[in-house]
């Protein structure tokens, strides 16, 4: 008589249940680990290209001011009477060497640059230069030239002392409206110099000067 087969018994509909709800379970904490890891990822990227630009922002890249500088200055067209007195109708000019320093890795854009030239507290010449660029950690120089106001200068009751000493204090300021830009920092700068200067009027050259800077954002 043949061996009855033995059947074995199917396991129960709740144990059945039970493993398939492991098995989802399992998977579901895997996607869900693939998923952690996958934003701690981007976040770790992200942080580290926030950080290079920060940093790049402040080192590299940094803005630095542009620096100006008045070299010198030339009196021309100066006519003398009893070699103290300017003559009548004479005009006479200035013509002031300045200098503008870029330290930055881009080029800094400048459009009309104006330069006052002050006596005694009155305006008494003025001069405007046309726009330029200073390149990338280059020094650009330029010649302003600065016509006086005859009238004005001539009119004024201390010239007369100050020619009889031979020394002729002035005021000069320069203002140079620019634009730089490095990669995508963009920024508008106005480079403005106040110059204290005295003249001797023999030489016709600068014998003291003294210079501030001011640099607006």
């Amino acid at each position: 008589m043949a061996k009855r087969e033995q059947v074995r018994p199917l396991a129960p509909a709740a144990e059945r249940r039970c493993s398939d709800e492991e098995g989802a379970s399992k998977h579901h904490k895997k996607r869900s680990r693939k998923c952690v890891k996958c934003c701690v990822f981007v976040t770790a990227i992200f942080v580290i290209l926030v950080t290079a630009i920060i940093v790049l922002r402040f080192t590299v890249f940094r803005v630095k001011d542009p620096v100006i500088t008045m070299n010198s200055f030339t009196i021309t067209k100066l006519e003398l009477s009893n070699g103290t007195t300017p003559k009548p109708g004479v005009n006479i000019t200035l013509i002031a060497d300045v200098s503008v320093k870029n330290p930055n890795v881009a080029s800094f854009k400048y459009s009309n640059t104006t330069t006052t030239l002050y006596y005694d507290r009155q305006i008494v010449g003025e001069a405007r230069n046309g726009p330029g660029h200073a390149r990338a950690r280059r020094t650009m120089r330029m010649n302003v030239t600065v016509d006086i106001i005859p009238d004005r200068i001539m009119s004024n009751p201390n010239l007369n002392a100050d020619m009889s000493s031979g020394i002729l204090s002035m005021t000069t300021y320069t203002r140079v409206p620019g634009r730089m830009k490095i990669v995508i920092v963009k920024r508008n700068i106005v480079v403005k110099m106040t110059c204290s200067i005295t003249l001797n009027i023999t030489s016709q050259q600068i014998q003291t000067q003294k210079c501030k800077r001011k640099v607006d954002f």
